[in-house]
């Protein structure tokens, strides 16, 4: 039996034929998803199938990360990627490179290509956003009059701004003819001297939002004068308006919020400013009172009045220690002149002369201290306390001799 194969080498040879072909190496096949599986491994398991027939794809997990959407079965989708066999059962299957949901894959890359296209034009660049003023007093509205975005943007800049004046362009978002309405809301806004303008509408599909896509929406975003907060869908949607938009708001209600202080946390900045001022200016007050109390003390210190009367000052205590000086050495010297004096008095002849003693001197008034300056007949003068006697000498006794009572005096010998 001649030319006999293995089941191997037939599905080898067949998975040979498949990549020879260059039309099945890269091919995009469109169809609805079906046993739709994730594995655990990161792999994607599923089927496209439509009304003539079916065809197994996966995924694998290395080229997941291109996929902007979780697949579920019933979607329709288009897969690009290459067919090949798969040796172990003889079947073939597709190996997904990319899938994108069918009818939307065309607005995407629309979407891309004018996203790049404008961005290179610089619409996009920040240096070209303006500043979202503060405190504003009038608030442009471009949306739909009906509905829950317009409804949210009411009630959240009037909550945090009763005052705030919010003028409505009734736009249609959505369908034929929703970009120009749009673009006529800008420019009407941007003439009414509003101070910001906030352009948006509610979530929905990619096709519901598609007016925010267009470029001429963009252009006129980007031209207006007034600042734009865009505000479209919810916080997962971005479109075009997004990025020419001065600033993007995740949703119509945070947009408000973007464009419209809330007054009471102005007046609680306010009273925070005005207690830090008050306190400051307290702080301030007194530093300067101390440093003024200072300068007053210095010029009082400094002035000629003030130092004639230091001056006076510190005289008047030296004329009183002078005073309290010489007193206390007053009364220091008289203590010891009245001991001098007890002293002398108690030295003095005449306390002597009180005590019965005699002063004698000679008829000349030389004192006479011994017998010997003295003879018998001489005369002499005897100093007592009271008064002088004048006497004559009857005789002479030196010491030691019997002393010998004296005898009367006579009447005629003088004293």
């Amino acid at each position: 039996m001649a030319n006999v194969y293995s089941v191997g080498q037939i599905n080898a040879y067949i998975k040979m034929m498949f990549t020879q072909d260059f039309l099945l190496n890269r091919v995009y096949v469109k169809g609805e998803v079906s046993n739709c599986k994730y594995h655990t491994s990161g792999h994607i398991y599923f089927s496209l199938k439509d009304e003539t027939g079916t065809i197994s794809c996966i995924m694998f997990a290395g080229v997941r990360k291109s996929l902007a959407f979780r697949l579920e079965n019933g979607q329709r989708v288009v897969v690009f990627g290459g067919i090949s066999v798969y040796e172990r059962d003889g079947t073939y299957q597709m190996y997904a490179k990319e899938i994108r949901l069918d009818g939307l894959g065309e607005l995407y890359e629309r979407f891309e290509a004018l996203k790049r296209e404008l961005e290179e034009m610089g619409m996009f660049a920040q240096e070209y956003k303006q500043p979202i003023p503060r405190y504003i007093r009038t608030l442009g509205v471009v949306t739909a009059p009906t509905g829950a975005a317009v409804r949210d943007i009411i009630h959240i800049a009037r909550r945090r701004n009763p005052g705030i004046r919010i003028v409505l362009y009734p736009a249609k978002v959505q369908g034929e003819g929703a970009a120009e309405s749009i673009v006529r809301g800008i420019q009407m806004l941007d003439k009414a001297d509003v101070d910001t303008i906030i352009v948006g509408r509610g979530g929905g599909s990619i096709e519901d939002l598609w007016a925010f896509n267009e470029e001429i929406v963009a252009r006129a975003v980007f031209e207006c004068r007034t600042p734009v907060i865009s505000a479209v869908g919810h916080e997962t949607d971005t479109t075009i308006c997004d990025y020419a938009a001065d600033l993007r708001a995740p949703t119509p209600s945070a947009g408000a919020e973007l464009a419209v202080d809330d007054v009471a946390q102005i007046r609680e900045t306010l009273r925070q400013y005005r207690d830090g001022l008050s306190a400051g200016f307290r702080k301030k007050a007194d530093e300067s009172r101390g440093r003024l109390e200072q300068y007053r003390l210095r010029f009082l210190a400094l002035s000629p009045e003030h130092r004639l009367r230091e001056q006076g000052r510190m005289l008047t205590e030296k004329e009183e220690r002078i005073r309290l000086l010489m007193k206390n050495r007053l009364q220091g010297e008289r203590a010891r002149l009245l001991v001098y004096i007890e002293k002398m008095r108690r030295l003095s002849p005449l306390n002597k002369l009180e005590q019965g003693y005699a002063y004698v001197t000679d008829q000349q008034g030389a004192r006479v201290t011994s017998v010997t300056q003295t003879a018998a007949g001489r005369r002499l003068c005897l100093y007592l306390a009271d008064g002088c006697i004048e006497a004559r000498t009857e005789e002479v006794r030196p010491a030691g001799r019997e002393m010998e009572a004296p005898g009367k005096w006579e009447d005629d010998n003088p004293c």
